[in-house]
């Protein structure tokens, strides 16, 4: 089997970092990553890390430029977080890469694009469900259209193809990423129990009942070498969910059972304002439980767990494309978010 040659952008954010782990135990993938951090000994040595700026032109040349035997291109870099109406900045990351490894590699094969459920118009409210590939797009700005717009005009005529997948609210550890779900279900859990609460969730009540999906790192890593590598795949959008659904108020008891918490009342706050000052209960919790000293702002991602806790509408995708095209595995949910946690526990994460 000839050997292929990855370069993913985004490197240590949640999709990133696991599709790197994943491409790791594969004989066939060499990686270079790009991130603006340096990788931790977890990952060190399994790619070789470029910092770069992808956002500046001449810098992504002078640090990319010389990539001639790139294969495939993985875009998983994001500036920001649930705004999507950065396509300016998003755009950028984008443009920059492919340009300037596609001109420096004749033997680039395809460009993976990694997208999400605001290209659905999730962001601004109820949408068709399920969500299909070919359903209208929603009243832009919207980076994700920029960012694909642009690879399907510059594509044309080059021997090169993309893919692009459309996962939502993906799951994985990660540290330092502003958009995980699972880390700060764990940190909000964790200082809930230090104060002697119970675990409330502290969402809209609507929201707590409502129909959701969701994406496992560990699948959509899977799904992506797939679109890399499949036939089927080529210049093709795919939605990329477990296949299952959920509600919260089904996984917040089991949650509670995790941490050895109580349920409690629904009580409606903003994380992103109300955890904003527990850096020093955090900080003491490290020191009891002998968990890894991470800033306490790496841990968050309060604004995006507001986000998803707060949607009261059904997010819900059709996978039948991707299946029907040869990636048929599926992930069993709420057995994801338990191992995630444990996995995060293990690490010395979270206690």
């Amino acid at each position: 089997m000839s050997r292929r040659k990855a370069l993913v952008t985004g490197g240590l954010g949640v999709i990133g970092r696991n599709l790197i782990d994943h491409m790791a135990t594969l004989d066939d993938w060499e990686i270079v990553a790009v991130s603006r951090r340096a990788p931790g000994p977890d990952m060190a040595d399994k790619a070789k890390f470029v910092s770069c700026d992808l956002s500046n032109r001449k810098e992504t040349e002078e640090r990319l430029g010389d990539l001639s035997d790139i294969t495939h291109l993985f875009s998983c870099a994001l500036y920001g977080g649930v705004d999507a109406t950065t396509t300016e900045q998003n755009k950028a990351l984008l443009v920059n890469t492919v340009e300037v490894v596609s001109q420096a590699s004749k033997s680039l094969e395809r460009v993976i694009l990694q997208e999400g459920s605001k290209y659905y118009g999730r962001h601004l409210g109820p949408f068709k469900t399920p969500a299909k590939e070919s359903d209208a797009r929603a009243m832009p700005p919207n980076f994700y259209y920029d960012q694909e717009d642009f690879l399907i005009a510059y594509q044309e005529g080059k021997n090169w193809t993309w893919t692009a997948l459309r996962p939502d609210a993906v799951c994985g550890f990660a540290i330092g990423n502003p958009m995980n779900l699972v880390r700060s279900i764990g940190v909000f859990a964790a200082i809930s129990k230090e104060l002697g609460m119970p675990l409330r969730y502290p969402g809209e009540l609507e929201a707590y009942h409502t129909i959701a999906q969701i994406t496992d790192a560990g699948l959509l890593a899977r799904a992506t070498v797939w679109a890399a590598t499949s036939p089927n795949a080529a210049n093709e959008p795919f939605n990329v969910t477990n296949g299952d659904a959920f509600r919260y108020a089904d996984l917040w008891p089991q949650w509670a059972q995790f941490f050895g918490m109580e349920v409690g009342n629904l009580q409606r706050i903003r994380t992103g304002e109300m955890m904003a000052d527990k850096g020093p209960i955090w900080q003491r919790m490290v020191k009891k439980h002998g968990l890894h000293p991470y800033p306490f702002e790496d841990l968050g991602g309060w604004e995006f767990f507001d986000w998803n806790l707060e949607t009261t509408w059904d997010i819900i995708y059709d996978n039948n494309k991707r299946i029907q095209a040869g990636f048929t595995d599926v992930v069993d949910t709420e057995a994801m978010f338990l191992r995630l946690l444990g996995e995060y526990r293990q690490r010395k994460v979270i206690p």
